[in-house]
């Protein structure tokens, strides 16, 4: 693990297992302090926040529901308190859903778009004043292919984080006067617990589309996410494609 002389912090969401943790787990070895976050599985969560103390990392963790504004700011009072500053937000929380749009119930919509939008606005409202005092911060917003292109089957999902991209791109363009940078991840199939529902068979079909051959890794998602948390100042208002070459 290694340190830097002057500590930054960063905010990830829905950091107990998958794309979350591997992100948090990659600020944590950089010496960052990290808020980790997740909406139920406390175990999981209470695992990753071990490691990182055992590493000598500073950690806060918080378990809530992101797409609900008074837990959000429950959540950002601890950091003001603890930490003072925010350097970077990751807003990787949400949930998937497969089945045909008739078939989904209002309960199942408004709850993708909670888990998977509104929590992207939550935590990026109260992150922007912490930013706008120190005139920097990085805000990245995990979204999937999905969002850009659309699947069957996952409709609701999909307008998640079609509006998760669209909401990048508008954010962007308001705080880059404030050298804040907005920038979004689209990533394509990654090897997670939420792709666990597909057949081998279905996973045959799924590889043989990809021109890479393979699922990403939670790793390479979060290798992505340090890269443009260390700095590109310039770079802003993007929506980057991880998908091996998939859409």
């Amino acid at each position: 693990m290694t340190t830097e002389t002057t500590k930054k912090t960063v905010l990830v969401t829905g950091a107990s297992r998958g794309i979350g943790r591997a992100i948090a787990l990659s600020f944590a070895r950089q010496g960052w302090q990290t808020i980790i976050t997740c909406i139920k599985n406390e175990e999981k969560l209470q695992e990753v926040h071990q490691l990182i103390h055992s590493w000598g990392g500073s950690c806060l963790s918080y378990v809530g529901d992101m797409g609900d504004f008074s837990c959000c700011q429950s959540l950002f009072s601890q950091i003001e308190r603890q930490f003072g500053a925010l350097d970077v937000l990751v807003n990787n929380a949400g949930v998937s859903q497969i089945g045909l749009c008739q078939d989904l119930t209002i309960e199942n919509w408004e709850r993708m778009l909670k888990n998977n939008l509104t929590s992207v606005f939550c935590c990026s409202k109260l992150a922007i004043p912490m930013m706008l005092r120190r005139h920097a911060g990085t805000i990245i917003n995990i979204s999937s292919v999905w969002g850009v292109s659309g699947a069957s089957c996952e409709t609701a999902y999909s307008a998640s984080k079609g509006g998760v991209n669209a909401f990048t791109k508008a954010l962007a363009k308001e705080l880059a006067p404030s050298n804040i940078q907005v920038n979004a991840i689209a990533c394509g199939a990654v090897e997670t617990e939420m792709n666990q529902w597909m057949t081998p068979e279905e996973k045959d079909a799924l590889l043989e589309d990809i021109p890479t051959g393979r699922m990403g890794r939670p790793d390479e998602v979060a290798n992505l996410v340090l890269q443009l948390a260390h700095g590109h100042p310039y770079l802003t208002g993007q929506i980057i494609c991880l998908d091996g070459g998939w859409i």
